[in-house]
Formats: structure tokens, C-alpha cells, sequence
């Protein structure tokens, strides 16, 4: 399948680069995956198209503090580093700019010396490993220490960093919020739930292959990077729970998304406790398992996310609806507005 099948002009002003000051305002596209009709509205009318019975699953992921800015103990040459995966202790896979300035045995010191960190391995692609070496707890240091780590398309310094978090963000360890989630507040979580709505938490730590382009002319040969998920007892039951009784199952975001299909295709369509890596990719002519619908935002041309939502509702009524989302202004990708594909 040619990657230009997913390709559509999107003009660059209709790329978020702030998000509202209320969550909720956000616009909402609805779109039947059967027919692809389209309807408009306002994101807090979610509840309009939701009945009890239905189970919304959300990730509780939190982004980190991911970006440090430091100095090169041997010159002081400034470097960036941003932490993309824990691996053992205190080792992380990172990626590192100027990546020239970074090789194995190189440390650099970010806070005035309050955290180091020394190469021990180079990657491709700018990639290393560094070993982290500081006093006290890891994540408080970076607490203090890190910034938001906002995609490379968002220009604006953003002033609430929890406005890259969701209200509900609780697992730490993604380098990327899953941002289907960020329209909610915890007002209208509690609304959808007094509905009748089961509302369920998995975890599926964000990695920056998320944002990686699609460089091959023949989708199938992508290879997506892995990302840890973890989904409990508890969830696990709820969900089938609600598929036995004829309820749907309706993601939000393609995170929840690849989550579930990755375990409804490992246990024969069911949905089990379990946690591991997934480096599932989703394009048309997947077969969905476990979900029924799906909240997400408005994605780039040619990126996986696209794909993926084309699989769900065709890839003739998403271009549609993404060409009708351009004409009337809707906003783009993770600041934007939302889809849900019913």
C-alpha cells in the first residue's frame, strides 16, 4: 500500500500551537464509519453520542519532564538531551543534540552538577545511552530539572505545563502525551460516568515513534519503535464485561487503541491482564478485535496515526472528513480539535 494514499494538504496555520483555555470548548467532528456521514459539534457533547453500557478506556500515562539542557564536562559545550526509554537502573536510551559533541565516555552535567549523566554507548540516528548518576529520587530531580517535551511541530513555549498532561495522567514514563485524552476534564469524566459509562484506565507509555515519519513508499515495510503497555485484572474484566453484554468498547486515542488490539490479537479477540511491548502497526485491512469506536484528534498526512484511523473507517471517509475538517477550519494534531468515529 503507497504511502501518498495518505497524503492530504494541510496548511500549517491549522496546527495547534496553544492549547484552549478550557479543555472541553474544543471542536468535535463526528463521523459514522459506516456511512461517513459527518456531524459538527463541540467536544463536551461527547455525551450525546455515548449510552450506558458503553466502556470509554483512557490512558493513564504521564508524560515526563523529558528534555534536559546541559553542559559538556570537558568543554562546556551546550547539549540537549531527551530521555526516551528506561532501560536497566539507572541507564536510559536518549537521544542527544548535537549528537557529534556526544560519544561513549562523555558526561554531561545538567543543574549545576545536581544530575550527570555518562555516555556508554552510541545509537543511530543521534540515539545514546546514557547512565544517570545523581542524590535523592530520580523523578523529583527531573521534576525540577526537565521540560515538557512538546512535539517538533509546536513553535509556542507553553506556559501551563500541565496542559500537556491530562486530568487523569497518572503512570509516569511517556515522551509524548496521548492527546485524544486532553479534552477532557474531570467534570465531564464524571458527567459520561453517572451516564452509565464504564470508564476504564490502561497504561501505554508514549514514544517518540509516534511522531517518526513514514519514509518508505510501501507502508508495510514501516517499522514502528516498541512502547511498554500495561493493562490490570481489573480493566481487563470490565472490558469483556461490557463486550459480553453487548456494550461498546471505545478507545480514546490510537495509544488505548494499539494496546487493545495487541492483546485481543494475542488471546484470540478477548481482552486479558497483562503487560509487554507492542510494535503493532495498524493500516487498512486490519481487522479490529476489541474495540467499537474511537476518540482521537486530527493527525498529519502520512503518519501512522492517519493509517490507523483509516483502517477503522476507511480511508475514502477519512479523506473526506479530513478534507471537510481543513475547509472549516478545524484545528490539527495535539493541541487540536477531536474526531470520534462512531
Amino acid at each position: 500500500m503507497k504511502l501518498d494514499l495518505f497524503d492530504f494538504d494541510l496548511p500549517e496555520e491549522l496546527i495547534a500551537q496553544t492549547p484552549l483555555k478550557n479543555r472541553s470548548d474544543s471542536r468535535l467532528m463526528v463521523l459514522d464509519k459506516k456511512t461517513g456521514a459527518i456531524e459538527h459539534t463541540v467536544f463536551k457533547n461527547i455525551t450525546h453520542y455515548l449510552r450506558p453500557g458503553d466502556c470509554l478506556v483512557l490512558n493513564d500515562t504521564k508524560v515526563l519532564p523529558a528534555r534536559l539542557f546541559g553542559i559538556k564536562d570537558e568543554t562546556g559545550a551546550k547539549i540537549e538531551v531527551l530521555l526516551l526509554k528506561q532501560l536497566e537502573g539507572d541507564q536510559w536510551e536518549t537521544l542527544v543534540k548535537p549528537a557529534k559533541r556526544v560519544k561513549a565516555g562523555t558526561t554531561v552535567h545538567f543543574g549545576d552538577g545536581k544530575l550527570k549523566a555518562t555516555c556508554v554507548k552510541d545509537l543511530d540516528h543521534g540515539g545514546r545511552i546514557m547512565e544517570f548518576q545523581y542524590n535523592g529520587i530520580f523523578y523529583e530531580v527531573l521534576n525540577e530539572l526537565g521540560k515538557m517535551p512538546l512535539p517538533p511541530y509546536i513553535k509556542e513555549q507553553l506556559e501551563d505545563q500541565d496542559r500537556y498532561q491530562t486530568v487523569y495522567a497518572k503512570e509516569p514514563g511517556s515522551a509524548a502525551a496521548p492527546t485524544a485524552g486532553l479534552h477532557f476534564t474531570k467534570e465531564l469524566l464524571k458527567e459520561i460516568e453517572n451516564m452509565g459509562v464504564k470508564i476504564v484506565f490502561i497504561t501505554l507509555h508514549v514514544g517518540l515513534g509516534t511522531f517518526r515519519p513514514v519514509d518508505v513508499e510501501d507502508i508495510e515495510n514501516h517499522d514502528m519503535h516498541a512502547e511498554f503497555y500495561q493493562v490490570s485484572e481489573e480493566a481487563a474484566k470490565t472490558i469483556m464485561d461490557v463486550k459480553n453484554s453487548g456494550g461498546r468498547v471505545i478507545s480514546v486515542g490510537t495509544t488505548s487503541t494499539r494496546t487493545l488490539e495487541t492483546i485481543a490479537a494475542a488471546h484470540g479477540g478477548k481482552i486479558a491482564a497483562e503487560s509487554g511491548w507492542t510494535d503493532i502497526f495498524i493500516y487498512p485491512g486490519f481487522e479490529y478485535k476489541a474495540i467499537d469506536a474511537l476518540i482521537t484528534n486530527f493527525h498529519l498526512p502520512k503518519s501512522t496515526l492517519i493509517m490507523l484511523v483509516s483502517a477503522l473507517a476507511g480511508r475514502e471517509n477519512v479523506l473526506h472528513a479530513y478534507e471537510t475538517a481543513v475547509k472549516e477550519k478545524y484545528r490539527f494534531f495535539s493541541f487540536g480539535d477531536a474526531m470520534f468515529i462512531k
